[in-house]
């Protein structure tokens, strides 16, 4: 059913009207993202990306409960701020039950991790941007050594020279950069283990040149390795997840 979508020039009407006439479509739709319909339950969706506001929504993927001009509003704000509505209007797919086989074989590998991975790095990249305009201070996402020292004439040293940090600040009054690494991670594992000590290492290797590491990191996976994270705040001095960095700490770090 929902194959009628692609290519469509109306296509939130016609979304709409599908979700009306067939309220079993909505069930399908978390897979369409890569979220299994069991995981809704304590999945929470950000409508609201300047204050991070979220709630749970999984009453939009509820096939019983009455289509209302509310639900309507979330289910089209659902299918435009995911990607959805791209994917189906650039015809970027031509089945819809290939493409729900291709998510499928792609929530059991590492595409699973790069899509949260990235998903962190939007919401903070938000919050970095407003920050930075507020407080007179430049930044650049995807930093390379070679970006930072063509932009703002500062020499790192890596023991990579392909080492991609997530943002850079630049704080021109001080002459001095800020390095920033985001991350999230759903579920735990001995990966988690090995990143938090590569982040005790990299905090070393940019202290030595007054250079300062901030991580921001979050998910439900550091329950399960804690001592880890633990032993890596009490070593790096910048050691935050979203709910702190909401508060504006930023701010406190640069000042």
């Amino acid at each position: 059913m929902l194959n009628i979508l692609i290519g469509k020039e109306d296509i939130e009407a016609e979304f709409i009207n599908l979700v009306a006439e067939y309220p079993k479509v909505r069930t399908v739709l978390p897979i369409l993202i890569a979220i299994r319909n069991n995981k809704m339950k304590e999945t929470k969706i950000i409508d609201d990306f300047n204050e991070l506001i979220s709630e749970n929504k999984d009453n939009l993927f509820n096939s019983s409960e009455g289509l209302t001009n509310e639900l309507k509003e979330d289910l089209l704000a659902f299918f435009n701020n995911s990607g959805l509505r791209d994917i189906f209007e650039d015809k970027d797919i031509k089945n819809v039950v290939d493409y729900c086989f291709g998510v499928e074989v792609g929530m059991d590998t590492n595409a699973r991790k790069n899509r949260t991975g990235k998903s962190m790095e939007i919401i903070v990249e938000k919050i970095i941007q407003k920050f930075s305009k507020e407080n007179n201070l430049e930044y650049i996402p995807q930093a390379t050594q070679t970006k930072i020292k063509s932009r703002w004439d500062v020499g790192i040293e890596l023991d990579k020279t392909n080492r991609i940090f997530d943002f850079a600040i630049f704080n021109k009054s001080k002459n001095k950069i800020y390095i920033i690494e985001t991350n999230f991670y759903g579920g735990g594992g001995s990966k988690l283990k090995s990143t938090a000590g590569e982040y005790q290492y990299l905090y070393d290797l940019l202290s030595k040149q007054g250079i300062d590491l901030i991580w921001i990191t979050d998910g439900l996976g550091w329950k399960t390795t804690k001592k880890s994270l633990s032993e890596t705040f009490i070593h790096n001095d910048y050691v935050f997840n979203i709910e702190l960095i909401k508060q504006d700490i930023l701010k406190d770090v640069v000042s």
